[in-house]
């Protein structure tokens, strides 16, 4: 249903270089780079960075985010992990969710830009 999602950001290398990161575990890799956007994906960019230079990162609960899919538990833990050791914020740590239909497991991240990005998978039922 979704083709790909951006998000706003002020320093655009400073969150490129973050997210080469905190993407890598869930299998993100930079396959563009151009002078107000870089884009992560796995065959095409399906997750956008753009440089806007007046934006003013929200207080308090951003509201919205983007859910990314991990592999399984240990990804969705190094995304985390990454997040927090490049400058990133703890929203959520890892762990198992209730959702509107099923349980999963999942962990929440702000980065500089204060923008909330998660990273979940679906473990299979025991």
């Amino acid at each position: 249903m979704i083709d790909h999602v951006s998000i706003s950001v002020h320093d655009l290398d400073r969150a490129a270089a973050f997210y080469d990161r905190v993407l890598a575990p869930l299998g993100l890799t930079r396959l563009v780079t151009r002078e107000r956007s870089v884009g992560f994906g796995k065959r095409y960019p399906e997750f956008w960075l753009n440089r806007r230079e007046a934006y003013a990162a929200p207080a308090g609960d951003p509201g919205a985010h983007v859910c990314l899919r991990a592999s399984d538990e240990a990804a969705v833990r190094a995304f985390h992990a990454a997040a927090i050791s490049h400058g990133g914020s703890d929203f959520g740590l890892p762990g198992p969710r209730q959702a509107a239909m099923t349980t999963y497991f999942g962990a929440f991240i702000l980065d500089a830009d204060r923008n909330k990005i998660e990273a979940v998978t679906f473990p299979a039922a025991t």
